[in-house]
């Protein structure tokens, strides 16, 4: 069936390239060569295609260090680096943890029809000493868990899965 790719539909407007550290190198050909014309050939097509999009990457890969393994294209890598945004991970800003928990009810709690859920002080210290290898992804997966329950209205320690209560981990 005939379907309109993406970088048609963005015409005029942004896309998202998410993950780009996963694209392969023929596709990073394809990409750069994109960005360097502003032109697509749509599939089944004889002739190119003008689409003028802004395009906005993410990665949590180290892009540079790609570049050196030559995992990743230099040509691309400098194409895309216009405007670098760094977000640190979510280990490094714990004191935000509380106020996203509370953000996070308030989001899931809004469009599931019931109140948003509390934390004890123990549950939120726990939190706040995590590691968060998921980011804060992982953090509000956490707390759409929790609110499945409910009965719940706080969540104690004890609800918390066992790698965020052990401070070893």
């Amino acid at each position: 069936r005939d379907q309109t790719g993406r970088l048609a539909l963005a015409h005029g407007g942004t896309i998202f390239l998410d993950e780009i550290m996963d694209m392969t190198l023929r596709m990073q050909g394809l990409i750069l060569r994109f960005l360097e014309s502003g032109e697509i050939q749509p599939v089944g097509e004889p002739s190119l295609k003008v689409v003028n999009v802004r395009v906005i990457t993410a990665t949590n890969a180290n892009l540079e260090e790609m570049v050196k393994a030559k995992s990743f294209r230099r040509d691309l890598y400098f194409r895309l680096k216009v405007a670098h945004i760094a977000v640190p991970p979510l280990a490094t800003h714990a004191t935000d943890i509380p106020e996203l928990v509370k953000h996070f009810g308030e989001i899931l709690s809004s469009g599931n029809d019931h109140e948003s859920i509390g934390f004890t002080p123990e549950a939120l210290e726990a939190l706040t000493s995590y590691h968060w290898p998921g980011n804060v992804r992982e953090l509000k997966n956490l707390v759409e868990v929790l609110m499945m329950d409910q009965e719940r209205k706080s969540v104690a320690l004890k609800d918390l899965p066992p790698e965020m209560c052990d401070p070893s981990d």
